[in-house]
């Protein structure tokens, strides 16, 4: 007895419209693949910019005015938001603007507050006619015998000095001795290169 079977043939178009598909298929995954890590990467380099226009600086450190405190190509970090919810005070490194030529980026210590009387006998540091030089235990040398002010220190505005005060070029030598609010850019936060260590700040509060 004959058992019925039955033939099934599959044209050679069929076949070829079957690979045309998965090839579409594997071409839209693809697309859609590439696509997706183009907004992941649009989003990350956009977030990268939000935050250090808005809340990051990374700063190096390309001279010796800051020495032992900062080394040449040191590479920190500065909070930029520090200053929004806070106001700056003595003892902090901060990065500004250089008064005298705004598109150039320096890093030192606040050493004088608004409205202050600062003036520098011997190369020590009084403030407001005080008797006793002000304590400084981060400077890298005992600073050279030398003269300055006495100098008001506008409202708004900050005296800066750096820790290597004989080899500093900071308030002391520039055309405007002092730096706008506006013009501070970041309280200096956490060094990255060499890893990692946080901005020696001294506060004149505590003591330390």
């Amino acid at each position: 007895m004959e058992e019925n079977k039955e033939e099934i043939v599959v044209s050679d178009t069929e076949t070829k419209e079957s690979t045309s598909d998965q090839k579409k298929l594997t071409k839209q995954k693809v697309i859609s693949e590439i696509a997706n890590w183009a907004i992941i990467i649009g989003v990350a380099l956009i977030l990268a910019t939000l935050i250090n226009k808005f809340i990051i600086i990374k700063a190096e450190v390309i001279s010796g005015s800051m020495e032992d405190t900062m080394q040449i190509d040191d590479v920190y970090l500065g909070n930029r938001l520090s200053y929004v919810f806070g106001d700056p005070e003595r003892g902090e490194i901060v990065f500004f603007k250089f008064p005298d030529k705004e598109e150039e980026t320096f890093v030192k210590r606040i050493i004088g507050l608004p409205g202050e009387k600062i003036e520098i006998k011997d190369g020590k540091v009084y403030i407001d006619d005080s008797t006793e030089p002000l304590y400084e235990p981060y400077l890298k040398e005992t600073p050279r015998k030398e003269d300055f002010g006495p100098v008001v220190i506008p409202e708004d505005s900050y005296f800066m000095m750096g820790d290597n005060r004989n080899h500093s070029n900071d308030s002391r030598a520039w055309n405007t001795f002092y730096v706008t609010r506006d013009h501070l850019l970041a309280k200096a936060w956490l060094r990255i290169w060499p890893p990692f260590h946080l901005a020696d700040h001294y506060d004149y509060e505590e003591g330390k």
